[in-house]
Formats: C-alpha cells, structure tokens, sequence
C-alpha cells in the first residue's frame, strides 16, 4: 500500500460508528469497502455526495465505474499526481488519493469551500481503517482472480488431455462425440453445440454430432450432404471462409461477406469456428445460446478455436484407427468366410453322395410292390448305412387315435410286437409336438421331471433318441424312432434330416397302402349314398324352384304397392324393345309419373299416411291400363306405365289425360282431404332405341319438362327436348372448369355523384370469358348456374376478384357494390365468411355494401336484420336493390339497417316521358324519405340526359346507368 492517511485521536463530540465498524470487518470485497467508505462520507456534514472510482481495473475486471464527467476524471487524475487532496475550480468538489498504487480515488461533493478538511478530520480514523481494508480486499481479489485463472487453465489442461485419450479408446464414435459435448460443456456454456466434418476433395459436410434443446428439425448425422446444399449458411461460411463467426444476427451479417440464411431456431447469441489442419478447413464446431443476456466472450473464442484443434486431431485420429480396423475386420471375415465355405463344400459333396443313394434307394422301396413287413426291414436297412440305426421302430397311431400300434420294433437286435394305449411316452411327446425331436438321457430326464414325459421303454433307458412325426397333408399318423445306448453317439441335425426324409417316404407309403384298402369300402358305400342322395336332390330341386319363383316375385315387386319395380320394369322394356327390333312398324310408350308436393304430404300427415298415398295411387293407375300394358313403381313418389303397343304418340297423350284427370279426384287420409296430382313425363319406344335404360332417360327427360312447365301436366319426349337437355348438361360441365379456370371476370359500372360528376363507387357484374363463345353476360349462364347449384361458388368468386381488384388498383375513396342472392343470407356464417374475405383481399370494410333485394328478404328476415347489423357493427354497409317494386318497401326502409338505397329502374325511366307526374311524385318521396333517416340514394339505369337532369333538380346524390357509363374491367376506368 503506497499511501494512507495519518490516524487521528477521535474527540468525545465525535458520534460513535460501531455499527459501521461492524459492517467494514465483515465485507470482504471491494465493492462492499468501497460502498461503506461512500457511506461514512456522506454521513458528515458538509457533504453532498461521496463517490469512490477505480482509475485501474483489478482482478480482470472493474467494481465500480471510473467517472464519466471529464472534470471530474480530471480532479481525480489530479489528486493521484498531486498525492494529496485537491479541489476543483470551483471549490464544489474534493478529491482524495485512498490509494496511489491502485489509483483509487474518493471524490467528494461539498456543500462548501471549506468543508472538506473539517469533514475529514471528523472521519480520519475510521477513513484510515476503511483504506487499509480496501487494500487487503483488493489483494484478496486478485487472489481470487489468479486461481480462477489457474483452475481454468488446469480444466483446460484437463479437456486436452481428455480429448487425446479419447483418439485412442474403445468407445465407438457417437460415444466419443458426446463426450467431446460433455468436455466442452465443462469449459464453457455449449448446451446448444454441434460437430461439422468437411471433405474439401468431394466438396461434402456430414453433421458428425448435434445436439439442440429447440431444434426439432436435426440434421442426419448418419450421411454426408453436398456442401452446396447449405450454401450461404452459417455453417457454409465457416467452412469456406475458414474463419470465425460471432454474434447476433446482425453483428454476424456484417461479418460474412454476402447474403445470409439462417437456418433452425433464432439464437441470442451464435459462436463457430473452423477446425484446419495444415491451412485447410477440414470442419468446424458451433454453440450457441438461447438466453437472453448469455453472451459468448472472445476469450470463449480463442478458446473453442485452440479446443478446436485439438478435436480435429482427435477425430482424424479415431477416423483413421476405426478405419483401420473396419479393413482389417472386413478381411479377417472374408477369409474366415472362404475358409467355411470351402471346408463346408467339401462336407457337402461327400454328405450328399451318400444321401443320395440312401434316398434313391428309399424312394424305391416306397413304390415297390411288396409287403408292409418287407417294405420296414429294407428301409432299417438303408438307414442303418447312415446312422446308428441298431434299435429302431415305427409307430402308428390306431384310427380313433386312442392307441399306439408298433408295426415294426428291433431293439437290442430282438423283434418286438407292441400295441399299448397312448400315454406320455417320448413316440407320444413327438406326436404332440408335431415336429422331430432329438435329444440325450440328460435331455429325457429334463422332460421326464417336468412330466412332458413318462417313459415307456424296453431295456436299460437309451443314451440318445430321434424321433421323427410321420404326416401325411400335415395330419401325424405316427412316428419313426431311432435310439443308441452308446454313450457317445449323439444324433445331430443332419441324421435329423435323413430320417426326415425317410419318414416321409414311409407315410406316402402308409397312406397309399391304407387309401387302397378303403378305397374299395368307399366306393361301395358310395353307390348306396348315391342313391339316397339322388332322391333328396330330387325333393330340394323342387323345393328350390318354389322358393326362387317366390324370390323372384319379391325382388321384382314393390313390397308397398304390389307394383312391379324398376328391375321388373326394365325386363319388359328390354323384351318389347327386342320384339320392336324384329317387327319395326310395332310402337310402345312409357309413361313416367311424378306425384306433386309428396314430400310436402309425407312431412305433414306423417309416414304412414304416405304409404295409404301412395297405395291409393296405385289402385288408381292400374284401374286405368289394360292387359298387357302395366304399372310400376320406381322409387319413393315415382311411378311408371308401360304401353305395349301403341299407333301413334295421341294414344299415349290421351291415356296421360285419363291419368291426371283419375289421380286428381279429391283423396281423403287420415283424416285430410287431398287433391293429388302427378306431372307425367312421355317417351315413344321404336326401333331406334336398343336398351331399356335409353326409353326409362328420355322419359325422365319429358318429366323434368313437364314440372319446369308447373306440374299437373305432361310433357312428350323429342329431339328439341334432347339438345336442350344436352345442351345444359354441357353448359354445367363447362361451368366447373370454368371455375377451376378461373375464367369468370368481374365488370365494374361506375357510380356518380351527380352534383360534380365524380366516380364515388362501383357496382360489380359477373362476365364469363367463355374458350369458343367470348364473353358471356350473366342471362345466358346464370339460371344453369342457380339449378346445378355452382351459384354460390361462382357469386364467391366475384366477390373476392372484385374486391381484390379494388383494393390493389383503386384509390382508397371509391367504394364496391355487389348483389347477394337469398342462398347467401340462409347460411349463418355468411358474414363471417364475408369479414374473412375482406382480411385477405386487404380491402377496408367501409369501402364495401352488399345488395339485398326485398325478396331476399322474405325467408328469415329477422336473421337476415341481424347479420346485417353485425356487417355494420364491422363497417361493410348494406344497400336495398330495385326500391319500390316489392310488397313492403317502406317497412324494409324503417327497420333495416341501410346505408343506401337504390331506386329502381322502372321509376327512372319514367321521368323523362310525358305525363310522368306519379313516377316523378314516387321518386321525390323516395328521396325525402331517404334524406329523412339518413340513408343515401342510388338511381339505377339513367340512359338519357334528361333523366339525370330531372335526378340532379331532385337532390338525388348518386346515379349509375348507360348514359354515365357502361360496365367494363376495371382497367378502363383507372
């Protein structure tokens, strides 16, 4: 310590500071002293403020910051160069020299020129304490600071030699990976840390290691990638640049010499450096952070990168000694291979040249035409030149399975005769087991004590046993046992398998010996069988011919009316039709019939009243055909009458008007009195037609007809029918495509304001931009669009085009107008669909109104009011089309939630006709009564001058028609 103050006798007036002397003894760190010596300054009189700077950072690191104000890091330098106190210019501030050699320093913030002496002679002696346990804190703190140096140095040391032990161990390379992972984490945060491999020569990286806490996209550390692929990556840049990258995004953008993409998981912070070997980049190492605030250091880098190295060594050298070792094991085992497969080959051929002997022989003897007892004594023959076959036998089992017969039996070179029930013996447990069996006295003793077996021997018990199942089509019959009491033979698996084969020669044998003898039984009980089995055949042919008449009546029939159904239907046609073919002046008719508004009936009176319905309708068609004509029922409400034979098309019209006027008459059901009545559609069979189904379709074709017409009618089937019905058929085929063509465009008419002239908003119209027939307005698609049921699709696609096109092209005053049918309204997400499509279209609520008409309206007009109220609560308007022609215009006006109304056509172009007071009258009311509840006023089809004249004296604000402007894309207007 270079400096401290002289010690002072503190006088009796000085305040006792034994709890401040308490707290210096216990701090331990310079922070706290110098914390305590701040404390006591600002304790005195006279101070304003007591700061202690640290002009040379200790121990690595700074505890309290230098100061920032220029005089005063100017005062403080003064004071260390002075060695004594010294005071600024303006006598405001003190500074003190605590410690020269350390460059501490006490500035203190005075409330008078003089108060700095007498402030510290009040606090000398216990300043002077505070000095001296500053100094032996800063000591202490460089202490710490040399050990913790020491302690990294020596993990480091440590990690070095671990990594270098680890080249040369056992463990297989995922293993020592991790616990390269694991030495790394110990010297450093690398929670977040993987291994890279670079091969220059192919130009390829492979993820040795990776391990990530919020990756879920982790690269295959099991193949190599071409390095390409990363291109303009992290990690790309660090294998061709071959230098170190660190940082934020940011900070590592400015570091990388192009453009950057960052792949997995944003990190707080990102480390990598290269591992080179020889100036080349051969791999690399990366951690990184997702802590805010955990920030890596350039020590940390300097440290990776000389860890780095020494990874790099390690890994080659593992790589080099596992490959070494996979040579020398792939060699090892090829010549180990070759070696077995020769010595095998030649154990095969000399096996086989004896098998094939013993099995041709065996072969033989199975066909041979010689007794049973001959045919089991040649074959112990063939075996015993195999195997030790001196004790062997053949067992099978009786034909109720409930004894074992031994045909033949040598045992010690004695012939027994054996019959004795089944048990539990071995030939038993083979039987059970359905598969050979081979095992020693050890192996049958094993089974006998877990009583799978209770022997049944004759003699000492055996020192092996082979047993084979005798089966014929996976049925065991028996069994074939060969046993030595040599202790030292053993039966293996080749022996297993010969006496496989020779089982299988012997049961072929078996079976055909015994298929021979029953064959005869058979064939004499077959000819009684037969013959009884003849007249029960008899008896069910009969039996069965009733039962499918009966079956064939009920699947041919309605089980409801009786009627003949479509299946019995078209039998007949197909039959008429054919005789047609032969006789082509013959004619015959169908009739297809309707019943209106059954649903209607159904749904009121209930099910079973229905079925009365339809049971009564059925009486009274068939008391209007004759024989051979007949009535049939096709489905629900639909019924059918077949007319065989007819001159000409009159006679079938005159039968339908016999059949209205007999369905028509008043019906009473449950209690109702109902006036039925059936649209028919009529459809002439001649030679022209060659199947059922064509008539059954024409007919169905004249019945749509005769509905579209508003039923109670009929309708006849001919040529101008058929190409109108083609003809729709192709116009919705192409509306699909068209629709997943997109070739539906929207037209915007403009809409003026009538006082200057000026486009305020636009009304959209759908045009079909059709391949052959150009555009297309909506008259001539529409309707086929409403009955196949794609309006909906198409009105969603003009909506969104519309407002899209608006929103990108169009400034942002003009507003869009579109109509919304009553399908829209009916479905109660309507407006959120609506809302939806504005978000995506990026047009702002307030610049659209949707059209309704009043007989929109009609269905559910309270739900209707509501979501209109919803569309306003969200800022799209509404506006109500074509004002005046319905049957509630003014109520509609009064509770509607409207931002505009339309008035309708017929009114405008009324004005500019002679006598045209009560068009003029019913559009100033219109416009008073709009002006009165705040709604604006759109005039529709203004086609002169002196309509828009007439519209403009009358204080209507808006207008849209020919006369202003056609509709067209919207491109022509801006």
């Amino acid at each position: 310590m270079s400096r401290t103050l002289p010690i002072q006798t503190r006088t009796a007036h000085e305040p006792e500071h034994t709890a401040w002397l308490g707290r210096l003894i216990e701090a331990t760190t310079p922070e706290e002293v110098g914390s305590l010596i701040e404390a006591l300054a600002q304790e005195q009189p006279g101070c304003v403020r007591a700061q202690v700077f640290w002009l040379n950072p200790y121990g690595g690191h700074a505890p309290a910051p230098s100061p920032s104000d220029p005089a005063q890091l100017e005062l403080a330098n003064a004071a260390l160069q002075a060695g004594e106190g010294v005071y600024s210019q303006e006598g405001r501030h003190y500074a003190l020299t605590l410690l020269s050699q350390e460059r501490v320093v006490l500035v203190l913030s005075l409330s008078g020129d003089q108060a700095a002496k007498a402030l510290l002679a009040a606090m000398s002696p216990y300043l002077q304490l505070g000095v001296r346990q500053l100094y032996h804190a800063m000591k202490l703190a460089d202490l710490y600071d040399s050990h913790a140096q020491l302690e990294h140095s020596e993990n480091l040391q440590r990690a070095l030699f671990a990594i270098s032990d680890l080249a040369g161990s056992n463990l297989e390379m995922p293993d020592m990976l991790r616990e390269i992972h694991r030495i790394v984490t110990g010297l450093m945060y690398a929670e977040n840390f993987f291994i890279v491999r670079y091969n220059p020569e192919r130009e390829t990286m492979r993820f040795l290691y990776y391990a990530d806490i919020k990756d879920k996209n982790q690269p295959d550390t099991t193949r190599e990638i071409r390095l390409e692929d990363r291109r303009h990556t992290l990690t790309w840049y660090l294998l061709t640049q071959g230098k170190p990258l660190m940082g934020d995004d940011h900070q590592l953008l400015e570091q990388v010499n192009g453009p950057l993409i960052l792949a997995g998981p944003d990190s707080d912070d990102w480390l990598g450096v290269p591992m080179q070997h020889n100036g080349k980049v051969h791999g690399a190492l990366v951690v990184q952070s997702y802590n805010t605030g955990l920030v890596y250091s350039r020590d940390e880098l300097t440290l990776l990168e000389f860890v780095g190295s020494h990874i790099l060594t390690a890994l080659e050298r593992k790589e080099s000694k596992d490959e070494l070792e996979r040579r020398v094991r792939q060699r090892t085992e090829e010549l180990a291979e070759v070696n077995r497969g020769l010595r095998q080959e030649v154990r095969e051929r000399h096996r086989a040249e004896q098998l094939q002997e013993a099995l041709f022989q065996v072969a033989q003897l199975a066909t041979a035409d010689i007794d049973e007892n001959t045919f089991y004594e040649r074959v112990h023959t063939v075996v015993g030149r195999l195997l030790d076959a001196r004790n062997f036998f053949i067992a099978l089992l009786s034909d109720d399975r409930t004894k074992l017969e031994f045909p033949y039996y040598i045992d010690a070179g004695v012939h027994h005769v054996l019959s004795r029930p089944v048990g539990r013996g071995l030939s038993e447990y083979v039987l059970r087991l359905g598969e050979a069996w081979s095992g020693t006295r050890a192996d049958i003793v094993a089974l006998t004590h877990s009583g799978e077996v209770v022997p049944h021997s004759i003699g000492n018990p055996c020192a092996c046993w082979l047993g084979v199942p005798l089966k014929v089509d996976e049925a065991t019959i028996g069994v074939i046992v060969v046993q030595t009491y040599d202790a030292s033979a053993t039966y293996g698996a080749a022996d297993k398998e010969l006496l496989g084969f020779v089982a299988l020669q012997i049961a072929n044998s078996i079976y055909r010996r015994r298929s021979s003898a029953a064959l005869h039984l058979a064939n004499l009980r077959l000819e009684h069988r037969v013959e009884e089995r003849t007249r029960e055949l008899r008896a069910e042919i009969v039996r069965r011919e009733q039962m499918q008449q009966q079956l064939h009546h009920q699947v041919m029939h309605d089980p409801l009316t009786g009627l003949p159904n479509r299946g019995y239907l078209r039998e007949r046609l197909d039959s008429v039709l054919g005789a047609i073919q032969h006789e082509p002046h013959r004619r015959c008719a169908l009739l297809y019939l309707d019943i209106d508004r059954f649903k209607v009936i159904n749904d009121s009176l209930g099910h079973l009243a229905g079925d009365e319905f339809l049971k009564a309708i059925a009486m009274r068609l068939l008391a209007h055909v004759r024989e051979p004509d007949m009535v049939a029922r096709l489905s629900g409400d639909e019924f059918a009458i077949l007319l065989e034979d007819i001159e000409v098309t009159a006679t079938a019209t005159a039968i339908a008007d016999r059949v209205l006027q007999a369905v028509a008459a008043p019906l009473r059901i449950s209690g109702k009195e109902l006036e039925p009545s059936v649209s028919v559609g009529i459809a002439c069979g001649d030679s022209s037609y060659l199947d059922a189904d064509e008539l059954i379709r024409d007919a169905d074709m004249a019945l749509y007809q005769a509905k579209q017409l508003g039923r109670k009618r009929f309708a006849v089937f001919d040529e101008a029918l058929a190409k109108d019905m083609v003809d729709v058929l192709t116009m919705e085929s192409e509306l699909r495509k068209a629709l997943r063509q997109n070739e539906f465009e929207p037209y915007f008419q403009p809409i003026f304001r009538l006082a200057d002239g000026k486009i305020v908003g636009y009304e959209t119209l759908i045009r079909w931009n059709h391949p052959q027939r150009g555009l297309l307005k909506p008259s001539d698609f529409v309707q086929i669009a409403e009955d196949s049921g794609l309006i909906e699709a198409i009105d969603w696609r003009l909506f969104e085009l519309s407002c899209r096109l608006l929103s990108h092209k169009a400034p942002a005053e003009p507003f869009i107008t579109f109509n919304v049918s009553a399908l829209h309204l009916r479905h109660v997400d309507f407006d959120t669909r609506i809302l939806k499509m504005l978000e995506r279209t990026g047009l702002a609520p307030s610049r659209l109104v949707t059209e309704v008409t009043e007989g929109a309206l009609l269905d559910n007009p309270e739900s209707v009011r509501a979501m209109l109220d919803r569309l306003r609560s969200a800022g799209v308007g509404a506006a109500l089309d074509d004002f005046g022609t319905g049957y509630s215009s003014l109520s509609y006006l009064h509770s509607l939630p409207l931002r505009m109304l339309k008035i309708d056509r017929a009114f405008v172009h009324e004005l500019d006709k002679e006598g045209s007071v009560n068009s003029t009258t019913v559009v100033a009311a219109i416009l008073a009564l709009a002006h009165a509840l705040n709604i604006q006023v759109i005039a529709e089809g203004i086609e002169t001058q002196a309509q828009f004249d007439t519209l403009l004296s009358m204080g209507c604000e808006m207008g849209q028609g020919y006369l202003l402007g056609r509709p067209a894309p919207i491109d022509q207007w801006l």
